[in-house]
């Protein structure tokens, strides 16, 4: 198993998992899973730290993460699972460009990201600034998270 990375702006809610922590959302968008609030909550404490917990970076990790998860949706919600179109090529693992939506918010925020910030940060780094920059996130942590990763 590997060590777990939560941030600092997830700090309100990492000790009791109550929100889906980047890392786990990583691994969802990866494996192809769409796991809402609801379902994550009906999971059980030590469930929640097991899906944080487990690796999920090679091929057969994947799908050891991805069918750990939907037998638990199914077994906590009696539920099918909802699947996710999986990206052959996630914006976060592309180091040669900074997503527009994301450059956008930045200098919303007075924050212009260069292509070597972009490339110093690890993949959950970049993963997390992605999804706090999408128009559909209230991105309360947009900034907190510029800050942490000393790009603000």
């Amino acid at each position: 198993m590997t060590k777990p990375q939560f941030f600092e702006f997830e700090a309100d809610f990492t000790d009791s998992l109550r929100c889906i922590p980047m890392a786990v959302r990583m691994k969802l968008d990866t494996c192809g899973i769409k796991l809402k609030l609801a379902q994550w909550n009906e999971f059980a404490p030590g469930e929640r730290q097991q899906l944080v917990e487990l690796p999920c970076s090679t091929p057969e990790e994947f799908q050891a993460y991805r069918q750990q998860l939907k037998d638990l949706i199914w077994q906590r919600t009696q539920t099918p699972a909802s699947e996710l179109a999986i990206d052959e090529h996630p914006s976060w693992l592309n180091v040669t460009a900074i997503p527009a939506v994301l450059q956008e918010k930045a200098q919303a925020q007075g924050v212009s990201l260069t292509l070597e910030q972009w490339q110093s940060l690890s993949p959950l780094q970049r993963f997390a600034l992605i999804k706090l920059s999408r128009p559909s996130h209230e991105s309360l942590n947009f900034l907190p998270a510029l800050k942490e990763f000393k790009l603000a």
